[in-house]
Parts: C-alpha cells; structure tokens; sequence
C-alpha cells in the first residue's frame, strides 16, 4: 500500500487515536480482490486480508483513529456524535493517485460510543458489504469495502448474534456533521478544517474568487447528483441524518436501506422511522434540509462586515440544488425510459409510467426491463385500469415515432439494471453466512457486479421478482 496519512494532519481535538479491538476467533467471510487491487494492496497485504479486516494487524505508517463529529438525527440536533465503532485505520493511495480512507467498522468502543459497545454483527457487515458494491456497479457514488470477517464472538443486540468486521473504503469520511461539531465546540478550527477540506476534496474551488462559496456549491451539487441516482435505481437510504452524508456526494453509512422493489414512493424501509421522515420520496427534500443546516455552520467563514452578503450568497448556493437534482433526474428518466429528454412531452410521458407502477403496485426495475424488452402485453396484462396503460402507451410510441429508435433503446440498455440488492436476496446470503455458509454472498456479489448485463447462470427465480403479495416485507432495524 501507499500510504498517504492527511486526516492525522488536523487539530487533534477532531479525532482519538486508539488501536482496534480485534474480535475472537476471527475468520473469512468475503474478500474483494478487485478493488484490493484497485487500491495497490501488494500480495502480502492480499495475503493477510484476514488479519487487516479484523483488526489484528495495523499499519506503522499510520496510527488509527475515531473521528469526532455532531448531527441533527430525524430533524432533530443529536449534540456530539463521531465513530463509535469505526476507526480509520489509513489512507493510502489508489491506482489513479487518490487518496482513499480504509476505515474498519465494528473495531470495538472509542469515547464517542456513548452506550454503545462498538461492535458490528454479521448481519448488518453483509448487508454494507453488499448495498456498496451494488451502488458502485449501478454507477451509484459509494463507499465499498475491502472485506469482511466474522467470528466466534457473540454480540449481543435483540438477540445474540455473530460479531463481525467490515473495511469499508471511502475517498471522504468527513460529514456535514463534522462542521455541525466544530461550529458548536472548536469554532476557532472552522477556518482550517474548511481550507483542508478544499485542498483535499475540491482544490480546483482554490482558483475561485471565493473558495468557500465555490466549495459550498460544489458540494451541493455532488448530493443532488447523488441523491438524484438514488431516485433513479430506487435506492432508499432510510437515515439521512446530517452525520450520514459526507461532503463529496457519495453514498455513507448503510443501516436499514432498501433497494425498492414494488413503486410505493412512501414505503417506510427503517421500521425507526415512525414519521415516515426518509422515505424514498422524501430523500430530494432531505437532502435540500440537511444543506441548508450545513450551509449555516460556513457562515462565521465570512468577515463580519460581510456576513450578511455571504450568508445571501450561501442561500443563492442553495438555490441551485433543485434544478441541479431535476436535471438529472429527469434526463435519468428519460434514459430509463427510452424516450429523448429533448422533447417536450418526454417527462409528462415518465411520470405517467411511473403514475401506472404506483397504481399497480408493479415491481419497479422489472417493470422498466418489461418496456425495454417491448413486452407491452405483459404489462397490459398486470394492470387492472387498462385504459391508463393504454393512454400511456399511446403518447409513448407517439413520442417514440420519427425519432432514433435503435439509439434510444441502446441508451435505455445501460440505464435499466436487471439486478438490485431485494431485501429477500440479502436475507437470505446472511441466513446462510450465520451458519457458515459464505456461498450466497459470493454468488450474490457476482451476479450484482454486472447488474445491467442479464446473467442466466448465476441469477434464480427471486433476483428479479418481489416477494409475493401474501408474504409480509422484511422489516430492517437501526440495529447493527
């Protein structure tokens, strides 16, 4: 590995350096060869995967740490926050010269566990390790992970179950929350913190006649491209806590996500979530809010006989958010669709589609492969208001009409996944993996690997259908 320690380089308020606390009987659970490679990991340190993703073995050129950091949680201010079973354990250097955070989660207790033991259990490790690895193939901004172990050591949540680790990589760990603790406890590191953020993250905002602005808008616009593929793969993160976004508009912190798979846009995918705060289709607003509460803690960057002008043009930032999301939403859609984002009648057409899966209760990505395939009967088929389907098809193949159809449905080829990660198919590899059986994971993070490619010998009847309708959906916990 080539390491590259910056995070180390801060106020030590922001951080506590601790060695992890390796698990019993550590042991394999599934190695990701390709991105170990992606990431310059050398055959020995392949070699000792096992040691490195259970904490057993660290890195002379970096000592490990907890990071520190606050947040608002379900709307409300949660105080401080920070890694309280994660610790970054390097930062090392990728094929193409970034810089990538290797941070192994469930590493034991920091000071910032608060009640917490620090642990992870193999239910949660897997459903992580997959949920990123899916997300990077669907083109999706992610973390992803190295590995995960499991072990011979019990951890106790509702039940007891296996403990586990998981080394996650990221290229950014520092969250919107990160600026929420510093405003509210160090406010004399803003400065700094924000500086080594844009050298680190965003270093073309140094050329700009304002850094922070630019960096405040390039921020917003990476989540509301990030948020936006979200709605398009119909992911659902289900905790959009402030801690849970980070500041380069990738994909952190899996707990009860779920992939959709029948279009019910308010679906409740974290059974915490009892107002219903992170459902699928709240996620564009969310994340418009959690900007916004980030957005005020920059404000003591400005002078102070130019705070009123800055916070004006933070708020002119902010403006930029929902058109920057509909954009690529809506171009998203098209290509989903098959139908050229140019026209003027292309986006009334989608949510017309969508309008009828809603209605129906249609699974959401076979119901897109059915209309690529042009399998217009089997969708006519599962609708019970005919006329609305037929009044849809009518105005889609009239839009479709005099326009370049063989590029279109090239385009709607790579925008339709034939997999995503059903909360069944997740269940399932972990049921197995409790018994020691890994063979689910492993078939599972192959099939997801080329999610847009159909794969008949690894795929089986459940990766492409949702779970019946008598059968009740898989209720996911905060608990991990």
């Amino acid at each position: 590995m080539h390491f590259n320690p910056r995070y180390p380089s801060l106020n030590s308020k922001l951080y506590h350096q601790q060695q992890p606390s390796p698990l019993r009987g550590a042991k394999a659970g599934h190695f990701n060869e390709a991105l170990a490679d992606e990431l310059q990991w050398s055959e020995e340190d392949k070699a000792n995967w096992v040691e490195i993703c259970s904490g057993q073995k660290t890195f002379a050129e970096f000592t490990p740490l907890a990071m520190v950091y606050a947040g608002h949680q379900f709307g409300q201010w949660a105080g401080q926050l920070g890694d309280g079973r994660g610790l970054l354990i390097g930062q090392i250097l990728n094929q193409h010269g970034q810089t990538i955070d290797l941070h192994l989660k469930g590493a034991g207790s920091t000071p910032y566990s608060r009640m917490g033991d620090g642990r992870a259990v193999l239910r949660s490790v897997i459903r992580e390790y997959l949920a990123g690895h899916a997300l990077n193939a669907l083109g999706v901004a992610s973390s992803h992970a190295v590995g995960f172990t499991t072990s011979t050591q019990g951890v106790q949540r509702e039940t007891l179950e296996l403990g586990a680790m998981l080394l996650r990589t990221s290229e950014c760990h520092i969250r919107l929350g990160h600026f929420e603790w510093i405003n509210q406890y160090a406010p004399e590191l803003l400065t700094e913190f924000t500086q080594k953020c844009i050298e680190w993250h965003y270093p073309e905002c140094l050329e700009a006649d304002n850094p922070n602005l630019a960096f405040a808008k390039a921020v917003i616009e990476r989540t509301a491209i990030m948020i936006a593929k979200w709605q398009l793969v119909g992911f659902a993160h289900g905790v959009m806590n402030t801690d849970n976004l980070n500041i380069t508009g990738s994909t952190l912190d899996f707990g009860p996500y779920g992939f959709m798979e029948r279009f019910r846009p308010n679906w409740i995918n974290n059974h915490s979530d009892y107002q219903g705060r992170y459902t699928y289709q709240n996620q564009p607003s969310i994340g418009h809010w959690n900007l916004w509460t980030w957005l005020n803690n920059l404000i003591p960057l400005a002078k102070p006989e130019h705070k009123e002008q800055f916070k004006h043009d933070l708020a002119t930032c902010l403006e930029q958010f929902e058109p920057t999301f509909l954009h690529h939403y809506g171009q998203g859609l098209c290509e989903k669709i098959g139908l050229p984002h140019f026209h003027k009648d292309s986006l009334d057409c989608s949510f017309a589609f969508l309008r009828i899966l809603q209605t129906e209760q249609l699974d959401y990505t076979q119901s897109f492969i059915r209309l690529q395939n042009k399998a217009y009967k089997a969708l006519r088929d599962d609708c019970l208001d005919l006329r609305q389907f037929d009044a849809f098809l009518h105005q889609y193949q009239g839009i479709r009409n005099n326009q370049d159809t063989d590029e279109l449905d090239r385009v709607m080829q790579s925008a339709n996944p034939h997999y995503i990660l059903r909360n069944h198919m997740a269940q399932k590899a972990i049921e197995l993996a409790e018994r020691g059986d890994f063979s689910e994971v492993d078939r599972l993070f192959k099939l997801l690997n080329q999610p847009y490619q159909k794969q008949p010998e690894l795929e089986t009847e459940q990766d492409t259908a949702p779970l019946p309708s008598d059968v009740p959906e898989i209720s996911v916990s905060c608990s991990s």
